[in-house]
């Protein structure tokens, strides 16, 4: 079209704009909404089907992680419902034990048996003496010291040599059950072996010797003073086992002080029926029956306190050792009923309840093992602990806390459990 100024090189206004293309290679531009391969993403039902996985993912994701409350940006996303934790498996790393076991053999358990068999023989042979029943209290004596004698070598055989149980001896901390316990030893030895003496010398010295008269008041003092120390010497065991990390051991050190009192008398009565006449065993067969009763029935209250921490009790070693234990317990106090009418009936009851005394010690002490090499006896209860602390008020935890300084001040041990 030619204008007075020349031929057009414009557009005509007749005619609808051509635009340039704006792609490479001169191709016309895209269509709205659709871009093409060269602009990184793709076209027509490949576009759509990315539209439609986009979506898929966003509803995952929404439903994976919730929706944004209030539609903010800074919004919380609420956790799914049916997201669940799987069971959790109670491992260590590479497999170690979180409670290092303790390193005793069996002499430990055998120490624990005699000594509570020396402790109550002790006993015994105050009892025979007060009373004058002296083959009783001989015989008691007598028993109280060969027990002393065992559980010591015992002692020092778990120690390796003698000279270690002597350095026990150069201090004294009362925050340590071991060195409590180990002067605890020293005097209930010393007494019982002048006990024991004055019984050998009974019949070694003669009458006519000067002094005798003051005799008498020296073995009554030994009885007195060997008896003083038995009851401490039977339960500080207890005590030494309840010290440790070991969980089950830990968690029942306010029951297992009266289960070793109570199997400590049972096996001391049984040892004096056994040796001694009937005719003067009756508080040895009382006490026997009372020991037996204790041990048993305090056991039970253990078991119901501990919870799971008590499952070792009863499965493997320990709960063969620990079931023998109440049925030869309860076989024993049975007889000592007739001990007093039938030897053959003392003997046996005598025999049933030293058997069960060391099988509860064996028990116990495979208890505790059992339960420090298992995980799970360690980390449920500090989850449940620990679910009880959140649990309580400010004021509580106030009082739990005042409770922890008190005891790290004074050198009293409050048990977590």
């Amino acid at each position: 079209m030619s204008t007075p100024f020349g031929p057009s090189s414009g557009p005509h206004f007749d005619e609808p704009a051509r635009v340039a293309p704006t792609t490479p290679n001169d191709e016309a531009p895209p269509q709205p909404g659709v871009i093409t391969p060269e602009l990184g993403t793709v076209e027509g039902s490949a576009a759509h089907g990315l539209a439609n996985r986009h979506d898929d993912r966003a509803s995952r994701r929404d439903d994976g992680r919730g929706g944004r409350r209030g539609g903010g940006r800074g919004g919380r996303r609420r956790q799914r419902d049916d997201v669940m934790v799987p069971p959790m498996e109670f491992t260590s790393y590479y497999g170690h034990n979180i409670v290092k076991p303790a390193p005793w053999k069996s002499e430990i358990p055998a120490y624990l048996y005699m000594g509570g068999l020396a402790a109550g023989s002790a006993l015994v042979a105050a009892g025979g003496e007060m009373t004058g029943r002296h083959e009783l209290q001989r015989n008691s004596r007598l028993i109280a010291l060969a027990a002393l004698m065992g559980s010591t070598g015992a002692l020092i055989a778990d120690l390796g040599k003698p000279s270690r149980f002597y350095n026990m001896m150069r201090t004294i901390k009362l925050t340590s059950p071991m060195s409590v316990g180990s002067w605890i030893l020293a005097g209930f030895g010393a007494f019982t072996g002048v006990a024991a003496v004055s019984e050998v010398m009974r019949f070694i010295v003669p009458k006519s010797v000067p002094g005798q008269q003051f005799w008498p008041i020296g073995d009554r003092l030994a009885s007195l003073g060997a008896g003083a120390f038995s009851a401490p010497l039977a339960a500080y065991t207890a005590v030494l086992l309840s010290d440790t990390a070991t969980p089950t051991w830990h968690a029942s050190y306010k029951q297992l002080p009266f289960v070793f009192v109570g199997s400590a008398l049972a096996a001391a009565g049984g040892a004096a029926m056994t040796v001694t006449d009937p005719a003067e065993c009756g508080p040895a067969r009382r006490m026997a029956v009372g020991g037996a009763l204790l041990d048993v029935a305090v056991f039970q209250v253990m078991e119901d306190k501990l919870g799971m921490l008590a499952e070792p009790m009863r499965e493997g070693k320990a709960g063969k050792l620990l079931t023998a234990a109440k049925v030869l317990t309860l076989t024993g106090a049975a007889l000592s009923l007739f001990g007093g009418r039938s030897r053959l009936a003392a003997v046996a009851a005598g025999v049933a309840l030293n058997a069960g005394s060391a099988c509860t010690r064996f028990g116990v002490f495979e208890a505790g093992l059992t339960s420090a090499r298992d995980p799970k006896y360690t980390v449920v209860p500090q989850r449940e602990r620990l679910e009880r602390k959140l649990a309580q008020t400010p004021q509580q935890r106030a009082d739990a806390a005042q409770d922890q300084r008190v005891a790290h001040h004074t050198g009293t041990a409050v048990n977590p459990y």
